[in-house]
């Protein structure tokens, strides 16, 4: 049995649960990230989406996106981001900034550096990849 991940946002109003069972995590440097997040990257933990749990705050979250595809779920009173629904494959992306408990997985690579924050520097020793991994 899988240890349980607890996250939660800044206010506290939407908490979510989720199995340590994550197969990938990678900071994302795409536009999109930077200003979903407001930083130079969006660290993040890939799973099975139907293995996150909400399990406070139903009526407080708010969606951006397409409800049915790809979107992304936000705190509607505080604005954390807590994660992603990607359509395409079926994953989730936990933000990994709002796990409370550590999961056992740790960043892999760094993903969209061809439009990475030109500020940023990136000085570790992962693998860096202009576009998607592969």
């Amino acid at each position: 049995m899988s240890t349980i991940i607890s996250g939660t946002c800044l206010c506290g109003a939407v908490r979510y649960e989720v199995p340590d069972e994550f197969h990938a995590a990678f900071n994302c440097h795409c536009s999109r990230c930077r200003r979903a997040t407001g930083s130079a990257f969006k660290p993040m933990a890939a799973i099975v989406f139907e293995k996150i749990s909400l399990v406070q705050g139903q009526d407080d979250v708010l969606i951006y996106g397409e409800p049915q595809g790809t979107h992304d779920v936000h705190c509607r009173h505080c604005g954390s981001f807590l994660y992603s629904y990607i359509a395409e494959n079926g994953n989730g992306h936990v933000a990994m900034g709002t796990m409370v408990d550590a999961p056992s997985i740790r960043p892999q690579f760094h993903m969209f550096v061809g439009s990475k924050a030109p500020w940023f520097e990136i000085t570790d020793s992962l693998p860096q990849f202009e576009g998607l991994p592969g």
